[in-house]
């Protein structure tokens, strides 16, 4: 197969539904073929080093050889950026064609995964600037910001609930002198990289639900708490996107005495279920994805 005709494939999914074994049997059935496949991750969460067990972070032994990217690239103090991993996973996809093998990009994070297929783009940032709006909340509060953002941008003021979004959005706005609602992401696909093959791993809700059940007791069986004590002693609190993660916030609240472990624990797997049902609503949102529920039907829809 020529380079350029090397189809990207999107294995999507809601958490727990086993993207990560399907994706590297998939990249092992593609090598049998000539064409193999390597992983780029689009876990947002996964991108943290040192979050590994909350996130489910799949281990060196399980990837079984296969090469994965883009895993553990930013510190937890770092504020994980769409626009950033846009770059570079068209990077990654470019060099993984260039070697005549077949990008594979798995993961949950939809508008991750949007931001790499499709042509999307994102406003500046200016940090100063943003220094400033975050000085001007902290001094006259959020009404005076939103006041602002509601002459400038009604549709935002009208959407945005937090402070942090209400300071990117007046952030863009003096930036650049359009709405911060007119840089959304629309639901009109244009790809941007030529042949992509867009898989959903699909399961009965039922299934997954005692899935995500079963993981998170595995977490908890596997060291969660021990790594949340260690992450925050690393600076997990003053990370912005790090300290907002299912699991970690909960065990944040254990290390300050504000919740029990086993309380932890079952908040995790009623927050995890309902950011499950968000995001299939976001994949089933997208005529592209063909459902599948293992790796035959997948290599029937790249053949295709």
């Amino acid at each position: 197969m020529a380079t350029d005709q090397t189809p990207l494939v999107v294995v999507a999914g809601a958490t727990a539904s086993g993207k990560s074994a399907l994706g590297v049997a998939l990249a092992q059935r593609l090598a049998e073929q000539g064409r193999p496949g390597e992983i780029i991750n689009a876990d947002s969460m996964q991108l943290y080093r040192g979050m590994d067990i909350g996130t489910a972070k799949i281990t060196a032994e399980e990837t079984q050889g296969v090469p994965h990217h883009l895993l553990d690239v930013l510190d937890i103090t770092e504020e994980a950026s769409v626009a950033a991993f846009q770059q570079q996973a068209r990077e990654e996809i470019g060099a993984i064609r260039a070697r005549g093998n077949t990008p594979v990009m798995v993961g949950g994070s939809g508008l991750y995964i949007r931001a790499a297929t499709d042509v999307i783009e994102f406003p500046p940032t200016d940090p100063r600037l943003r220094a400033e709006l975050t000085r001007q909340l902290q001094d006259q509060g959020a009404s005076a910001l939103r006041e602002e953002l509601r002459a400038a941008d009604p549709e935002s003021a009208s959407l945005i609930k937090d402070d942090r979004r209400l300071v990117r959005a007046l952030e863009v706005v003096r930036l650049t002198g359009r709405t911060f609602s007119s840089y959304m992401p629309q639901r009109i696909y244009e790809p941007a990289l030529g042949e992509v093959v867009q898989l959903g791993l699909s399961l009965p809700r039922e299934q997954l639900h005692e899935r995500i059940a079963q993981r998170v007791d595995l977490m908890a069986e596997q060291g969660l708490l021990a790594e949340v004590r260690r992450l925050d002693q690393q600076g997990l609190r003053q990370g912005r996107t790090a300290s907002r993660a299912i699991g970690y916030q909960q065990h944040l609240q254990v290390l300050d005495g504000e919740l029990t472990e086993a309380e932890a624990l079952e908040s995790t797997i009623v927050a995890t279920r309902k950011f499950a049902r968000r995001q299939e609503t976001w994949f089933r949102a997208d005529h592209r994805l063909r459902w599948i529920s293992g790796v035959e039907e997948a290599l029937e829809a790249i053949a295709a």
